[in-house]
């Protein structure tokens, strides 16, 4: 069953859009040099809001923990359960962290620390979002 639909804002279309290209970019300040994840319209360490642009990630990260999630309100989701929910920090800025599914990897049996790269999965309504899977 399809993960539930994300309906992209003016701010984070960008992102978006980049993932249904399946594309990783990231908020970046060139003001300052700053990535930022979740995006917003100012930067969070210098508050400039012209120099915000989108920069491309590897899409290569690390696991940096994870739990199991025995029991979610979504609807959609609840006909996986349990499954991996799993922090990965980005290679390019470790600061950065995302969630994932951790897809083919079984259920309790996350290798914290391993390597991941970025792949991209269709959601209900057909928009596309990151996830991990382990490398190696």
């Amino acid at each position: 069953m399809p993960k539930q639909g994300v309906v992209p804002d003016e701010l984070t279309k960008p992102f978006w859009e980049a993932a249904n290209e399946e594309r990783l970019v990231m908020q970046n300040c060139s003001a300052c040099d700053r990535l930022q994840n979740p995006p917003t319209p100012t930067c969070d360490q210098c508050a400039s809001g012209e120099n915000l642009e989108w920069k491309q990630m590897s899409g290569r990260g690390k696991i940096y923990n994870y739990g199991v999630v025995y029991d979610t309100p979504v609807r959609l989701l609840q006909q996986d359960q349990p499954f991996n929910l799993a922090v990965i920090t980005l290679d390019d800025d470790p600061g950065i962290q995302m969630y994932s599914h951790l897809p083919g990897t079984p259920v309790d049996d996350v290798p914290v620390g391993a390597s991941v790269e970025v792949v991209f999965e269709a959601t209900a309504n057909g928009q596309k979002v990151p996830e991990w899977r382990v490398v190696g």
